[in-house]
């Protein structure tokens, strides 16, 4: 499947002195578990890092929950073109982010100490991130408010993925979604790959669902061969 080199292409150093933060002070400040060092690229890295492919050119991405920084800090790495605010509520985790963020020397992020619903007034972003926050009934309440008309929330999730997307759906109508879908992005990097919900914020109901690839976003990244 693919490799560092060419999910990261000239970015690879700077997400190789990611992955040894999280091995190291992640894992001491309980922020990864000590059985996930030996997989970090395969299951973390990698598969943010081709959540990349459904984030438009120029974005204004909120990570809510950022945690360790997955998917947020591995979008800024892999595209230096978003603007990426970490939202996360607990002081470790902040600390954490902040010195993340300035040893890699990531001049498009930001870290926000708060949770969803204190900044929903201050927000109007393009895209909102989400990685094992909450189940997505719960997350489309937090991220919708953020999100200008027309912007998306992108959850990554597993195997539930169709369930909680069916289980969400009046709770989307509610919210005013303008559609909601089942998007898998990384065929041929990640096995399996990786899969989003992606639901786009506007008035009216859900029209649409349905699961397909995007195509890549213009300001992807190009990876090396």
């Amino acid at each position: 499947m693919g490799t560092g080199r060419e999910v990261f292409g000239d970015a690879l150093p700077v997400a190789e002195r990611y992955a040894a933060f999280l091995a190291e002070a992640g894992v001491e400040r309980g922020l990864i578990g000590p059985r996930e060092v030996d997989r970090l690229w395969e299951r973390h890295l990698i598969n943010c890092a081709v959540v990349s492919e459904a984030v438009p050119a120029d974005a204004h991405v909120v990570d809510i929950g950022s945690g360790a920084g997955l998917p947020g800090i591995v979008l800024a790495i892999v595209r230096p073109d978003l603007r990426i605010t970490l939202l996360e509520p607990l002081l470790r985790r902040t600390t954490f982010l902040e010195e993340c963020v300035e040893a890699l020397g990531l001049d498009n992020v930001e870290v926000r100490r708060a949770r969803a619903e204190e900044v929903v007034k201050e927000f109007s972003v393009d895209v909102a991130t989400a990685r094992a926050v909450a189940p997505l009934e719960r997350l489309a309440r937090w991220a919708l408010p953020l999100l200008r008309p027309g912007g998306e929330l992108l959850a990554l999730k597993g195997e539930r993925a169709r369930s909680e997307l069916d289980e969400a759906e009046p709770v989307l109508k509610r919210l005013g979604a303008r559609s909601a879908e089942l998007l898998q992005v990384g065929r041929g990097m990640v096995d399996p790959p990786t899969t989003l919900v992606r639901v786009v914020a506007g008035r009216g109901e859900v029209v649409g669902r349905r699961q397909r690839a995007p195509r890549r976003a213009k300001g992807s990244r190009k990876r090396s061969s």
